[in-house]
């Protein structure tokens, strides 16, 4: 029974952050990230440019500029600047994390990642299970 309550409550979760990813202006990819501790949403981010930088992900190739964020990289930078604490916490995030976003959320506390989609790199997800993270894949989020 705790396990249903928990998968519907990931998905509801999961849900939110692929609403969120479609607030980057990323167009190559949008993603999104939720940060919740003890069932409440202590952080949100998208992947994007750094505060007061003009809205473009891309450079004239097409291809993602070099100090763009990742949607959990704001989420936990967010977190960062406020008086919360992302031990123990859950991050939901639509696209697996990248290797360095994988150190990101270990050194943060994060506890458990729940993602949608996997990243063709699958590195960042390994170092966080050698990390003792759990790691769970949702695609259904019906």
């Amino acid at each position: 029974m705790k396990e249903a309550k928990q998968n519907k409550y990931d998905k509801a979760y999961l849900r939110i952050a692929s609403e969120w990813s479609k607030l980057s202006y990323c167009k190559r990819k949008q993603v999104g990230a939720i940060i919740v501790r003890d069932r409440m949403i202590i952080s949100d981010g998208y992947n994007g440019t750094p505060s007061g930088f003009e809205n473009c992900c891309e450079d004239e190739e097409g291809l993602t500029q070099w100090y763009v964020l990742h949607a959990e990289a704001n989420a936990i930078s967010k977190v960062a600047r406020s008086t919360q604490t992302c031990e123990n916490a859950t991050l939901y995030i639509t696209l697996s994390p990248c290797k360095e976003c994988s150190k990101l959320i270990h050194q943060s506390g994060i506890k458990r990642v729940v993602f949608q989609r996997g990243y063709r790199d699958t590195s960042g997800l390994d170092f966080l299970v050698k990390a003792g993270i759990e790691v769970h894949q949702l695609e259904d989020l019906e």
